[in-house]
């Protein structure tokens, strides 16, 4: 379970997929992205996608929200849906998000294992730190609005932490491409 801010991890360039390797004429060096960088890009993404693995080993990719807070990744579900049994099976699980454009963005996969998180303190953390990014209100299928803090708080959604172990960035900016890695 986290318990502060991640640690600083090691940044490093892939040159093999990066510009690096073949720059365009007049394109500055490519160099690693900063962990601070792609904290921002993690903090203000809207949608993830998170990757889980079945116990019959077929994988399960579903888009989920979250939120960043004290060092990983937080996200609910509900306690039957597939992700959650899939993460009783097996907690490794990868969160993945960025832009869906092949000239611009940049694109973050968090590989981690996710523990669920039942300290009451900690819970009430969480969701203020959704609730301060998506306010109050998260939209139901039926289209009626309730608090995402109600489900969490009467068991009807479980929550889960994912500190990241390995995380990579693949940056576009008009035809500069970078590809990064950071190891904790």
């Amino acid at each position: 379970m986290p318990t502060g801010p991640a640690q600083q991890p090691t940044a490093e360039l892939d040159a093999r997929y990066s510009s690096a390797l073949n720059p365009r004429p007049g394109a500055a060096g490519v160099t690693a992205i900063e962990w601070a960088e792609a904290l921002g890009h993690l903090e203000a993404a809207e949608i993830f996608w998170v990757s889980t693995v079945r116990p019959d080993g077929r994988l399960h990719v579903t888009p989920v929200i979250a939120a960043w807070h004290d060092g990983a990744l937080y996200f609910s579900t509900g306690p039957e849906e597939q992700k959650a049994r899939n993460l009783a099976h097996d907690a490794h699980c990868v969160l993945t998000t960025g832009r869906n454009a092949l000239t611009e963005g940049f694109d973050i996969v968090v590989e981690g294992q996710a523990e669920r998180v039942t300290d009451p303190a900690v819970l009430e953390e969480v969701i203020a730190a959704h609730e301060a990014k998506y306010g109050p209100h998260i939209t139901s299928p039926e289209g009626t609005f309730h608090g995402l803090g109600d489900t969490i708080r009467t068991g009807a959604a479980v929550v889960f932490a994912v500190v990241p172990a390995t995380a990579y960035g693949f940056g576009r900016d008009n035809g500069v491409y970078s590809h990064t890695r950071w190891v904790f």
